[in-house]
């Protein structure tokens, strides 16, 4: 049985099923293991780990500690309260149409972060001008419909992380300021922030960079550099505002005091830094890498959830979720009619009742030849009354869901 314990509870002779954090928190070459010394203990606790789970099949028990079924459906309980708070975004342009625009805008993006990047590699200065005029461009697009830059942002390989993530942090960081309430010049500032927060990574050495095992200690020490490499290099940067400085060089900082580089606690972190680590985080958990598969955004939303307890700020967290929707654009979602859908749409009167495009039918495994909207805020459709009951994975099923959005 799998159990979720705090770390002080964990003893020799404990199964370690997950280490319950990111893989840059932890210096272990595995996340599961059994516990054969107090030497492994303790290194967890210095790397700032809270909450693990155990396998009490493998190793010793912990009595009353809850089991890992009990805590998902306590999360699932909890963001489905705060997502059912929230009323559906509202957009002047449908998705289909903000597509088209926001290709263009994902190309470039990805062109001049490369280009940036690429600049810093060779000792040359970051052109501020060209990633501001990305990120008004991105700006304009969110406000017409974010969920097109979103959706987009979430199609990456792994061979282009590097780049695509730092694009699809801006375009997140943008996304989540605009629910929260900033003016268009305060999006500008946390967009370019966003969009250079992982410029540091360049002073990392490629082999590092990208390797497609588990670091070692002393490799992770030197990937948690690029934090203050990227300081550095923005500092010495034309056009970089105070609040892009900061969010960029603290991003990596956590609420409990665990993070890195300087060990910064609650509103000793920069707001804006907070908000980046969640948008941080939830891009980096739903893409896929070398050495990561990739997780549903569902999950990761849970997680962020769960993590708010001792890491990021459970406020933001909360808005977050509200900002994403429980069920994004673009999940694949399994209806309790046996059929299989896209979200396509947030629905008009809470985030739980999206509109979901029909695509597959589990009862007979088969695609339909005619996909079909269903609006779950309204109480009929072609399907009669339905309802959401689990969310998939499309490699699972091998639908590819931005081909229905």
């Amino acid at each position: 049985m799998i159990k979720k314990i705090k770390v002080e509870q964990l003893k020799q002779g404990m199964f370690i099923h997950d280490f319950n954090c990111g893989w840059m928190n932890h210096p272990f070459l595995t996340n599961s293991m059994k516990i054969h010394d107090e030497q492994s203990i303790k290194k967890a606790i210095d790397y700032g780990i809270r909450e693990i789970y155990i396998d009490t099949d493998k190793g010793y028990d912990v009595g009353g500690a809850p089991t890992e079924d009990e805590v998902r459906q306590e999360l699932q309980t909890e963001i489905n309260r705060i997502a059912g708070q929230e009323k559906a975004h509202r957009y002047t342009v449908s998705l289909q149409e903000e597509f088209i625009k926001a290709k263009e805008i994902k190309t470039e993006a990805k062109k001049t972060i490369h280009n940036i990047m690429e600049d810093i590699r060779f000792g040359k200065q970051i052109k501020t001008e060209e990633a501001g005029q990305v990120v008004d461009k991105m700006i304009d697009s969110i406000f017409r419909n974010q969920e097109a830059l979103i959706s987009l942002g979430r199609i990456k390989t792994k061979d282009e992380y590097t780049y695509m993530h730092s694009v699809s942090v801006g375009v997140l960081m943008i996304s989540f300021g605009k629910h929260i309430g900033f003016e268009v010049p305060l999006l500008k500032e946390v967009g370019m922030g966003a969009l250079l927060h992982d410029v540091g990574k360049m002073i990392v050495p490629q082999a590092i960079l990208n390797k497609e095992e588990k670091l070692t200690e002393k490799e992770l020490e030197m990937m948690r550099k690029h934090a203050e490499y990227g300081r550095t290099l923005l500092e010495q940067t034309h056009g970089i505002s105070d609040s892009a400085l900061t969010l960029a060089a603290q991003h990596h900082e956590r609420i409990d005091g665990t993070g890195y580089p300087l060990g910064l606690k609650g509103e000793e972190i920069s707001y804006y830094a907070r908000a980046t680590a969640i948008v941080d985080v939830y891009d980096a958990m739903t893409s896929k890498r070398c050495y990561q598969n990739k997780y549903l955004p569902t999950d990761v939303l849970k997680k962020l959830y769960e993590w708010s307890s001792y890491h990021y700020d459970r406020s933001l967290v909360q808005q977050f979720i509200c900002c994403m929707g429980i069920y994004p654009v673009g999940t694949l979602v399994r209806m309790e009619s046996g059929m299989v859908g896209v979200v396509i749409q947030h629905g008009e009167k809470s985030l739980l009742h999206p509109v979901v495009r029909i695509v597959y039918n589990t009862k007979n495994g088969s695609f339909l030849r005619l996909p079909y909207d269903l609006d779950l805020s309204q109480p009929s459709g072609k399907s009669g009354e339905d309802r959401i009951v689990s969310y998939e994975s499309p490699e699972k099923l091998g639908i590819k869901p931005e081909m229905y959005l």
